[in-house]
């Protein structure tokens, strides 16, 4: 069956709203201030960032449906059959800078692509087909984890989690997601991974629908355990410092290697709502090293090394 975007719109709002939803009650301080947006090449979206919670310094949780007849380069260096084909593509995206250093920072993205006819483009998004005729489309998203102190029972709660939601697919997405969130000019992983999927299609378009759908569902599950756990562990200036040096790691990434950062970008996104990810406060120190045999150093020796979390 062809693919039913009204379908996938829905339910990405509703997951937007859960989302939010969930991260004030936990934060039990702050609300989500939001910004609704449009793309005058067609689409728009809605941000919402939290800001200076009790427990989030900074939440962004962003919902886009953009649209054009043209797709920017970032979408077909990969796919040079899709260079000039109409487009729709949505999503749902956040990242989490918690506030304590014993807390990790978090990021979930869940998001659906497909092609669209010419004639789908322009006007108001509620006025365009919903189901497209023979359409190229894929399904994509996935949460990874990125703490600044490790413990192996959340990350084993973390892995078991995605394990839950993606099945039989656990093993490649979890390999997708470590291979995906890699610094090469670091030689060195963003965090300790979780799962991570793109080009989706494959069992047809409600398999691939429920999914994502998994995927979006179990994000909250898996983080606010964790979340609840480690808030008020007590932290000193030692630790900030080092979380402060470590999230210069997550803007590296983002801005040098994401695929949705530089495909907002290049498809003329709106750049506030692109960057909300980005932390507060970061600090980078030139060749910095933990000593050997601190917490600092146990990240590195650890948790930042291949493992196989939900085995454990």
């Amino acid at each position: 069956m062809p693919p039913d975007l009204n379908a996938v719109r829905s339910y990405l709002l509703a997951l937007q709203d859960s989302i939010c939803a969930a991260l004030e009650m936990e934060d039990g301080r702050a609300r989500f201030r939001e910004d609704a947006w449009t793309r005058a090449e067609g689409g728009g979206g809605r941000s919402r960032v939290l800001s200076e919670g009790a427990v989030f310094e900074k939440a962004g949780v962003g919902f886009s449906h953009v649209s054009g007849a043209s797709l920017p380069p970032s979408a077909t260096a990969s796919r040079p059959e899709l260079a000039g084909k109409a487009f729709h593509a949505l999503g749902v995206s956040l990242v989490i800078h918690p506030r304590n250093p014993y807390v990790p920072t978090s990021h979930m993205n869940v998001r659906f692509f497909t092609t669209a006819a010419a004639a789908n483009q322009g006007g108001p998004i509620e006025n365009q087909k919903s189901k497209i005729e023979n359409p190229t489309w894929w399904f994509g998203g996935g949460f990874d984890l990125t703490p600044y102190y490790g413990f192996a029972e959340d990350c084993v709660h973390w892995h078991r989690t995605a394990q839950a939601a993606t099945g039989e697919h656990y093993p490649r997405f979890k390999k997708w997601c470590d291979d995906y969130f890699y610094l090469k000019h670091r030689a060195e992983p963003r965090g300790v991974g979780g799962v991570f999927f793109d080009d989706f299609n494959a069992p047809g378009f409600e398999a691939s629908f429920s999914l994502m759908r998994a995927v979006g569902d179990a994000f909250i599950p898996a983080y606010l355990p964790i979340v609840k756990k480690r808030k008020a562990t007590p932290h000193g200036e030692r630790e900030r410092d080092f979380q402060l040096y470590r999230r210069g790691r997550y803007v590296e990434f983002n801005l040098v290697w994401d695929r949705g950062t530089h495909f907002g970008l290049q498809s003329g996104g709106r750049t506030e709502s692109i960057l909300m990810s980005l932390p507060p406060l970061v600090a980078w120190r030139y060749d910095w090293k933990p000593d050997a045999g601190t917490p600092e150093a146990r990240l590195y020796d650890v948790f930042l090394q291949p493992r196989n979390w939900a085995d454990e």
